[in-house]
């Protein structure tokens, strides 16, 4: 067999382990995110309300941006799992630590105030690019 079809087909073996595992990660995060917020946000989403919709997503890409920037630097899968467990728990400190100065957010959200729901999504999503940056070193 040619020498660049097996590197690919190594390869390809690798991205397909890493892609599941990193999507099987990101369902487990919205599965215990949507659980540790006060609303409901795909309920609200699937209501068409942009506060749920644009904070949900900066949670969902500050997660993600870790596992992306991980996979560069992991050695195995198993690295990846815990890294992801660890942006999963940043991800949800931010959610917690946002209720302090704004302790009703969200209602707010369900009330599809979109200042909320910007800033929480906006908080979410640097949470996250530090969380990937912190990552690298």
């Amino acid at each position: 067999m040619n020498e660049q079809v097996v590197t690919f087909l190594t390869n390809l073996s690798e991205f397909l382990i890493f892609f599941v595992v990193a999507s099987a990660l990101a369902l487990f995060f919205v599965f215990v995110y949507t659980r540790v917020t006060r609303h409901n946000e795909l309920a609200l989403i699937k209501e068409n309300s942009t506060a749920a919709a644009v904070a949900f997503s900066g949670s969902l890409i500050g997660f993600a941006l870790p596992l992306a920037i991980i996979k560069f630097y992991s050695v195995n899968v198993i690295e990846l799992v815990l890294w992801g467990v660890i942006a999963l728990i940043v991800q949800v400190l931010v959610y917690l630590l946002i209720r302090l100065p704004m302790p009703r957010i969200s209602e707010r959200i369900q009330k599809d105030e979109v200042a909320a729901g910007i800033w929480l999504g906006t908080c979410s999503l640097v949470a996250g690019i530090l969380n990937a940056a912190s990552m690298t070193t």
